[in-house]
């Protein structure tokens, strides 16, 4: 199934697709797959692979920990597309989310023909403005790639409906300013920006950073077509005495995510 279907099958059923993030190689390559996999059997209907990478300017300190972790255990991006290989194989669809550095040095062309071959969905590029993606663009094209963008709610109504335009997929729509991580309450700018962007796109719109728990994620369910989690899950991880303790961890939270989803 892939991105655009999910979302689909999601509104068919009335309810948000839930997108679940952890970065590839953590707790190893290997133990990344498991809990990515509890979390898909949890309720997960899209996961984002995070590639580690050593300038991480939008990640939070969370995040930021279990990156290093994974970039001094020697994870790299033959090691990300084994997971999304592994990913793929259930079914599920599986994006990348990439800053644009690592992609550029392993080769745009090369990057979307592997990832295509890995089974990857496509890829989210937080750092990439369609702007500057003329390199980018057509190589996702070529390979049948999603392209997710990101906007903000500092976004100019020109720049949401530019950025819609070159996603494929979903647009992601960042819930506020600021870096990665888990937050008390989700900012109320988020709703607002979903219905600006409505106003331009038909491209499902998901919303990400700061949601940590089923409530957070019945909130944004409401007037969002998708809810992303990242940070949570990584706590998760990171909180976790063993490898196993952390995938059931990141399955337990899914889990609440998933039914948070469906009370809209």
């Amino acid at each position: 199934m892939n991105t655009s279907a999910v979302f689909e099958k999601a509104r068919a059923e009335n309810r948000a697709a839930l997108i679940g993030y952890l970065p590839a190689g953590y707790p190893s390559v290997a133990g990344g797959i498991d809990a990515l996999k509890a979390m898909v059997d949890a309720g997960v209907d899209v996961v984002e692979i995070g590639l580690p990478y050593s300038d991480p300017l939008m990640d939070g300190p969370v995040i930021q920990a279990a990156v290093d972790a994974a970039l001094r255990a020697g994870t790299d991006t033959t090691h990300v597309l084994r997971t999304v290989e592994a990913v793929a194989e259930t079914g599920t669809p599986a994006l990348v989310m990439s800053y644009w550095n690592p992609i550029d040095r392993y080769g745009t062309e090369r990057f979307a023909r592997d990832l295509a071959s890995a089974g990857g969905a496509g890829a989210i590029t937080p750092d990439l403005l369609p702007d500057d993606s003329d390199e980018w663009l057509p190589a996702a094209r070529a390979h049948d790639l999603d392209t997710v963008f990101l906007i903000a709610p500092s976004s100019t109504d020109e720049r949401i409906a530019l950025t819609a335009e070159a996603c494929r997929g979903f647009v992601y729509a960042a819930s506020t300013m600021g870096v990665t991580g888990t937050r008390d309450q989700v900012g109320d700018a988020a709703a607002g920006l979903v219905a600006r962007a409505r106003t331009v796109t038909q491209t499902p719109l998901a919303v990400g950073l700061g949601v940590s728990n089923g409530d957070q994620a019945a909130q944004i369910a409401s007037f969002a077509d998708g809810v992303i989690v990242g940070s949570a899950f990584v706590r998760c991880m990171l909180e976790a005495d063993s490898p196993a303790e952390g995938a059931r961890a990141a399955g337990k939270l899914a889990a609440d995510l998933a039914a948070g989803v469906r009370r809209r």
